[in-house]
């Protein structure tokens, strides 16, 4: 059984910082791009971060730009988000994703990934 497991969510006071993992299991994500996405209450589920398999192309959301780092050790099967500078607006649920996609680039949609992890909650507060 192919899974994505998210942990190291949790409650962080504004301007703080945490660092989400995501280990695959069933099978190597080594050869795929991967990417973190996040959902608010109320709202509609947003890209966050992508990585290439390499490790060599990385893309983000103007949103999180200069304050999130991605980051994946494939020999692991795992990625990471590193989330500095925290602020209220990005407490919300934290998915991470993989796609069959294995190109040199990335991929932002959501509609690009093909696992999904169930999600860990990052909640910021004042």
């Amino acid at each position: 059984q192919v899974q994505l497991v998210e942990s190291g969510g949790g409650l962080v006071q504004a301007g703080g910082s945490v660092r989400l993992s995501c280990a695959g299991s069933g099978r190597t994500f080594s050869s795929n791009a991967m990417a973190w996405f996040r959902q608010a209450p109320g709202k509609e589920r947003e890209f966050v971060a992508a990585i290439s398999w390499s490790g060599g192309v990385t893309s983000y959301a103007d949103s999180v730009k200069g304050r999130f780092t991605i980051s994946r050790d494939n020999a692991k099967n795992t990625v990471y988000l590193q989330m500095n500078s925290l602020k209220l607006e990005d407490t919300a649920v934290y998915y991470c994703a993989a796609s069959y996609y294995s190109g040199s680039g990335v991929r932002r949609g959501s509609y690009d990934y093909n696992y999904w992890g169930q999600g860990t909650q990052v909640t910021v507060s004042s």
